[in-house]
């Protein structure tokens, strides 16, 4: 298990990179990225925070969290903090696993548990000049986006 917040940029290829054991069946990466919109409004970037040894103790948390519930040791969870632009990776999260499905309940669960633990915040840059800082939200209570 690996995990990481950094200020560089984030290479999934890296990511992947001698991630699966022989015996895994499936692996599964899932890349964020910022878009060009938030609630219809154009955003030209990102920002994201953090207060960095606590972010890292936490993902380290939700990393170890997630090897208990999918029996594998074998993921990596990156968050990237600083300035975005439109198409950067935000977040990377593999996950080698025997079968498909632990991999994607593995993967779904990480990543709805960096939305309600994980103190970053975002700070969101519009195409008009203005900016605001993003709402943490339930991701329970959103449609898969």
């Amino acid at each position: 298990m690996h995990t990481a917040i950094t200020t560089e940029p984030i290479d999934p290829a890296a990511v992947l990179d001698g991630l699966a054991a022989p015996e895994d069946g499936a692996v599964l990466l899932f890349v964020g990225v910022v878009r060009d919109h938030a609630d219809e409004r154009p955003v030209r970037g990102m920002r994201y925070e953090a207060y960095v040894p606590m972010a890292e103790r936490e993902l380290r948390s939700i990393g170890e969290e997630a090897v208990r519930r999918a029996g594998s040791d074998r993921l990596v969870i990156v968050h990237r903090i600083g300035e975005l632009g439109i198409g950067e990776v935000s977040v990377a999260i593999a996950v080698a696993t025997p079968h498909r499905a632990e991999a994607y309940e593995t993967s779904r669960w990480i990543i709805e548990a960096i939305k309600r633990r994980l103190p970053v915040w975002k700070h969101e840059h519009y195409t008009d000049g203005g900016s605001a800082w993003v709402e943490g939200t339930d991701p329970s209570l959103q449609g898969a986006s």
